[in-house]
């Protein structure tokens, strides 16, 4: 992290046995959080979902111009410290850069959701070895990493909560997306592995599976795969897509006390296409 950074805050102690929960479980008052992929679609959904918890925010992203805007945005919409940072999460140097900065403005970090991801839509048969390790680097490589960079800090103030974004290819496969479906069945495989090594540290580690949300993303397949968005509508037993802020609840739920009990386990927000699986 390029030197040592002190941590600060009272040390928040495990809940014990019939000890009551606050009377408002899911506010975020006091705590500092890391989104990735935090400056649009689904990342600025979870943010802006934190930020009204009374969540401060390190918001990282590639494109500096659309990361600073977007904590611009949501420092004055929802009145809490944003601190915009550009890095490259496929990076071990830059995830330790993401962490140490956010140490140095904040003092601490307490929620970490590792939402950074790409996708390559390609038959296995033409993906290139430079494609298919780009995107296991920044979908599954970055979580493992800058999970790693943020756990002592979570571990010196008496836990945390780690969020992995998953998909529903986590647990179905994509013959069009073979690498993206790899890397987000491994999400789930990390995050069980992350929660019982780190049970004992009090720090909860969960994962979430996104349906398919309008945005940036999906629109590019909409563009690309005639009838798509047809195709999936007919799935969707809500009857709609999903749009940003229809993962704030579960975002807050998982960063918040409300979810002390809760680890390990792979949350599908999909309007019940699972269901149907």
């Amino acid at each position: 992290m390029g030197g040592a950074v002190a941590i600060v805050g009272q040390r928040i102690g495990r809940r014990k046995r019939g000890e009551m929960m606050a009377a408002n479980p899911f506010d975020l008052a006091g705590k500092v959080a890391i989104v990735t992929g935090g400056n649009g679609g689904i990342g600025l959904g979870m943010a802006r979902g934190l930020a009204r918890a009374g969540a401060r925010l390190a918001l990282v992203g590639r494109n500096p111009e659309k990361t600073a805007a977007a904590a611009s945005t949501l420092a004055e919409q929802a009145g809490v410290d944003v601190l915009p940072i550009t890095a490259d999460v496929a990076r071990e140097d830059e995830c330790g850069r993401i962490a140490g900065e956010a140490l140095g403005r904040f003092g601490r970090i307490d929620i970490l959701f590792n939402n950074a991801g790409i996708n390559i839509r390609k038959p296995p048969h033409e993906v290139s070895l430079d494609e298919w390790r780009e995107v296991m680097d920044v979908n599954l490589t970055s979580a493992f990493l800058l999970s790693k960079a943020a756990y002592p800090s979570m571990k010196a103030v008496g836990g945390g909560k780690i969020v992995n974004i998953g998909s529903m290819t986590s647990i179905f496969g994509s013959g069009f997306a073979p690498a993206y479906a790899t890397s987000k069945g491994g999400i789930v495989q990390l995050t069980k592995s992350q929660a019982l090594a780190w049970a004992a540290d009090n720090i909860q580690c969960n994962a979430i599976l996104p349906g398919w949300f309008d945005t940036e993303l999906t629109q590019k397949a909409r563009t690309e795969i005639t009838g798509l968005h047809e195709r999936v509508l007919s799935r969707i037993p809500a009857g709609r897509w999903a749009s940003p802020d229809d993962m704030a609840g579960t975002a807050v739920w998982l960063a918040s006390p409300a979810s002390d009990y809760v680890t390990g386990v792979a949350i599908a927000v999909d309007g019940g296409y699972a269901a149907m699986l």
